[in-house]
């Protein structure tokens, strides 16, 4: 590593009456001809016991250029009275002024910078201390991407998998509406990065919801012309292999016209390994609270009713599905909605502390969803090819990853399909205490427009108690979620607030005005607004300050591509 005295110095630290330098911030003037830009990573030279010197290191938040002249006018009137193409009668004294958030010192020193110290781009070593990744073990170093400065440094940036998959802290939320695919596209690198590189990484299964087209049915399948060099250099950088997942299996939704035709519901079908799922009455009958989560229930009339078919549908010795007593006519959909108890001589029935009426609306409202309405996915019995989905998903296995399809499903199908893999995977963690041998230490889930699920504003439903659950509660399980959305303000604040790392994209100056971009600082805010498609602002716990990256494009096949 070059010793700090063989880099150029850049410029001074500078402190002033009015802009005096602090422990959480310095500045510093820029020399002649030196091109700095925000969240570059700079050191500057600090006190140290005995006379010796220390490195603060910090990240610049915003530059300004001033001059010696008291007011505008001034300008305008040293320049001949505004001649622009006259030399100034009048050459004015200037200088860029850089300031600097700090992030850390290397002797745990926060003095002050004083002033006239020199300052210099850090190396890839000095980042790694900046951040503290020099602190984390190497193995559990992640790698989340490349620091690219100014004077052509590079950095790989590490995060901790301590603060990914537990036990320290856990979860991913990406945000932004930083084009097509970019977060989905992170989350994926990211999902690959872990896989590669953590130890037991045979003991890590990966579940991921496909929710836009079907870029993610082939992620087991390369780039038909590989990819470019420099995206193989970036993949190389990083210390990871160019390549796309193996041992993958797709779980996809039975249609409408899949009697006929053998297809799938979805907009591709992957080349191998895929399996169709479906929902019978009997799949699907202890979970009509997620399949009726967007319904309005105040009073809990549909809760209680759902709470009486639930009941009745059970077998009261195994708790499985077994009707029994004034149910057992109950065998499918149509008989649920038309035959007793809910429904005699064409009226419906008051069944439990249910009064008719409302059994009559909940008629009403289950009929659209799995009768007049559906893609499909809801069939009378299940033909024997094809998947219960939670049983499939209950056989995750490290080094697995699974895709579910639900891209051309209906909001309320896909609320039921989500929700019933993070029950799934939550009662096998937390409550099941499965003795299976092959059951992964880690459960990574990564879904995209997880604010439909989890909204801001939400107070309660059973889809967002799920989330909720594993937001809070995952890090101790071995549950990990990786969550993206456009707006991250659309998200309910005890998810993002429970996610270890955030993902910023390039974001509106009206979503980052929200409250839950309060950890940023304001300049921050102002050059997320600017940034380019590939590159991520990066918050991780262990991170002082967020910094921005950049990351490789996919290896794998992606929709469209030829």
């Amino acid at each position: 590593m070059p010793e700090p005295t063989e880099r150029p110095v850049i410029g001074l630290s500078s402190a002033t009456t009015n802009q005096p330098n602090s422990s959480d911030e310095f500045h510093f003037w820029l020399a002649p001809e030196v091109i700095v830009n925000p969240f570059d990573i700079v050191e500057a030279e600090q006190v140290a016991p005995g006379g010796e010197k220390s490195r603060t290191f910090g990240i610049v938040t915003t530059l300004e250029h001033t001059t010696d002249a008291p007011s505008h006018l001034s300008n305008y009137i040293s320049n001949d009275f505004g001649q622009v193409s006259t030399e100034p009668n009048t050459l004015r004294q200037g200088t860029t002024i850089a300031r600097v958030a700090v992030l850390s010192n290397d002797q745990d020193i926060y003095m002050p910078v004083m002033n006239d110290r020199p300052v210099r781009f850090a190396d890839e070593s000095g980042i790694h201390v900046a951040l503290g990744i020099d602190q984390v073990p190497e193995r559990y170093r992640v790698p989340a991407g490349l620091i690219r400065m100014s004077n052509g440094t590079q950095a790989v940036v590490y995060l901790d998998s301590r603060y990914i998959l537990g036990p320290e802290g856990a979860h991913v939320n990406i945000s932004g509406i930083s084009g097509l695919a970019t977060k989905t596209s992170y989350a994926i690198f990211l999902i690959q990065s872990i896989l590669q590189k953590v130890e037991n990484r045979d003991r890590i299964g990966v579940i991921i919801l496909n929710v836009k087209h079907g870029d993610l049915l082939s992620i087991d399948q390369p780039p038909p012309k590989g990819l470019e060099p420099e995206q193989h250099e970036l993949w190389e950088r990083l210390g990871l292999i160019p390549k796309p997942f193996s041992n993958v299996r797709y779980l996809l939704p039975y249609g409408k016209d899949t009697p006929t035709t053998g297809r799938p519901n979805s907009f591709r079908l992957p080349e191998r390994n895929w399996f169709l799922y479906a929902y019978s009455l009997q799949d699907t009958y202890n979970k009509l609270d997620l399949l009726l989560s967007n319904i309005p229930d105040p009073w809990d009339t549909v809760g209680a009713l759902i709470g009486e078919i639930t009941q009745g549908l059970s077998d009261p010795r195994t708790g499985q599905w077994g009707p029994s007593g004034k149910w057992k006519g109950v065998q499918d959909w149509q008989t649920l909605l038309n035959g007793e108890p809910l429904v005699k001589d064409g009226q419906a029935q008051p069944v439990g502390d249910v009064r008719a009426q409302s059994v009559a609306r909940f008629r009403r409202l289950l009929r659209r969803i799995v009768q007049t309405r559906q893609t499909g996915i809801f069939i009378p019995q299940r033909p024997r090819h094809v998947k219960n989905l939670s049983e499939e998903i209950a056989k995750i296995r490290g080094g697995e990853t699974i895709v579910v399809d639900i891209a051309r499903l209906a909001d309320d199908e896909q609320t039921l399909v989500f929700g019933d893999i993070l029950r799934t995977i939550y009662n096998l963690y937390a409550e099941e205490g499965s003795e299976r041998e092959d059951l992964p230490e880690k459960v990574i889930i990564f879904v995209d427009e997880l604010n439909k699920y989890a909204p801001a504003r939400e107070k309660e439903s059973p889809i967002l108690e799920q989330v909720l659950d594993i937001a809070e509660r995952g890090r101790s399980l071995g549950v990990v979620l990786f969550g993206a959305e456009q707006f991250m303000s659309a998200v309910h604040e005890r998810v993002a607030g429970n996610s270890a790392t955030l993902v910023l994209g390039r974001s509106g100056s009206a979503e980052l005005s929200s409250s839950v971009y309060r950890f940023l600082d304001p300049a921050i805010k102002a050059n997320i607004s600017r940034l380019q498609k590939g590159e991520l602002i990066l918050s991780h716990a262990t991170f002082r300050q967020p910094v921005k990256i950049s990351f490789p494009k996919p290896a794998y096949l992606q929709e469209g591509a030829t």
